[in-house]
């Protein structure tokens, strides 16, 4: 590299740090917010999936039970993504279906097939906030997580397992959310989100979910192999086991309708 080409490079890379604002010297929201942004950029591009999942449910005494299930999905362009879930077991869930449209902006748009009714029942705004199929999920907790659906607060850096991490605040926009706020840590190598705590309507601590076992999959998006929300109030939990990712399935929007409700497998 002679002199001059140098000199180029460095008048570069000058010029670049001189363009972006120092992250030290953002405040927390504005910090909160780059983190929450960083960590969906690392997410877009994978187009479509499904994915085999478990979910195993446990009461306060440690009887469980498990439904298994598939999961689909959507990217969103432009908006948020499109999620249809399908049980295949055991049989008296067998059938139902669950469909979520996310956006950004405007309340999610979510139906629930229900089998022996033999109808289609649209989950209404202010009824997010109640148990996805009895397990300790919310509806709300069952779609693409999209940046503008919060406001954000960088608390500080911590250690989680072993794993450096951003500790970050989240605040739903949506009134009609079960949730005060939401505590989050990130890691932060590959800013994927390992734990969230849940605050309810009084600002107590409800849930807290777990991520376990990330993998890589494309050389780009990482999934975990399983998550576990614990509700604290109650005692109960739920687990969601994944297996048998597959990308790239070539799902249209016609796949994401109304219609694939009664005719999913």
């Amino acid at each position: 590299m002679n002199n001059q080409t140098s000199k180029l490079l460095a008048f570069k890379i000058a010029a670049l740090l001189a363009a972006a604002p120092a992250f030290a010297e953002l405040t927390p929201e504005e910090k909160g917010l780059k983190i929450a942004q960083e960590s969906d950029r690392r997410d877009i591009g994978f187009g479509d999936t499904i994915v085999d999942m478990e979910m195993v449910l446990t009461n306060r005494h440690g009887e469980s039970s498990t439904r298994k299930m598939k999961l689909r999905t959507l990217e969103g362009v432009g908006d948020g993504d499109k999620t249809l879930i399908t049980f295949d077991e055991p049989r008296d869930v067998k059938g139902t279906a669950f469909l979520s449209y996310t956006h950004k902006i405007e309340p999610d748009d979510q139906w629930l097939y229900l089998p022996a009714l033999g109808r289609v029942k649209r989950i209404a705004s202010n009824n997010k906030s109640g148990p996805f199929v009895g397990s300790e999920f919310a509806y709300e907790d069952m779609t693409s997580q999209e940046v503008e659906k919060y406001t954000y607060k960088y608390i500080g850096d911590v250690e989680l397992d072993g794993q450096k991490c951003f500790q970050i605040e989240r605040y739903p926009v949506d009134p009609k959310s079960g949730y005060t706020r939401q505590v989050g840590w990130v890691d932060k190598e590959h800013y994927r989100v390992l734990k969230i705590d849940f605050y309810d309507r009084k600002s107590v601590l409800l849930k807290t979910l777990s991520f376990d076992g990330y993998q890589q999959y494309l050389d780009k998006f990482w999934r975990a192999d399983s998550m576990k929300m614990e509700n604290h109030q109650t005692g109960k939990s739920t687990e969601l086991v994944w297996k048998n990712y597959r990308f790239g399935n070539g799902y249209t929007e016609r796949d994401f309708d109304q219609r694939s409700l009664r005719n999913a497998r």
